[in-house]
């Protein structure tokens, strides 16, 4: 992600995680990047990719972001962190795929394909959207004001 005002809003909502997340056991908010496969077909790069992602990632939880994925409320997100938090996953990734999306196998290995509308996202939105959930997430788990629910 380029500089500019979607990186410095992507930051600003993991600070605020990380701030809030601390003393609910939540660590180690960050955005880490793959350069976009070079492969001449669709197929090749979604492999190369998922190859990379994989090495990256190592054993954490994976969720993937995806329009065709399960949409749910806050408060359902903020349960299904705080559960794997509980029930001792140590890391959790959110995977955005590359242009072509993510390789179907390593999709199908996903613990969860998240949706955060039935409409296409640009990248960027997708990772501010993100980051204000994963805000939203220590927040609701620690009964702060920011989120006022039903």
């Amino acid at each position: 992600m380029k500089q500019g005002p979607e990186r410095e809003l992507v930051a600003r909502y993991l600070d605020r995680a990380i701030a809030t997340g601390r003393p609910l056991g939540l660590t180690g908010f960050e955005v880490a990047e793959l350069g976009e496969s070079r492969a001449g077909s669709a197929a090749a790069r979604k492999t190369e990719e998922a190859r990379a992602l994989s090495a990256g990632i190592g054993d954490a939880l994976i969720v993937t972001l995806d329009e065709r994925g399960k949409l749910l409320s806050s408060e359902a997100f903020a349960e299904r962190i705080g559960h794997w938090r509980d029930g001792g996953k140590a890391a959790v990734a959110f995977v955005i795929g590359g242009a072509d999306g993510l390789e179907p196998g390593f999709s199908s290995a996903a613990e969860l394909t998240l949706s955060f509308s039935p409409l296409t996202w640009p990248h960027q939105l997708v990772r501010i959207m993100l980051a204000e959930q994963l805000y939203r997430t220590t927040t609701i788990l620690s009964g702060h004001p920011y989120h006022r629910g039903n």
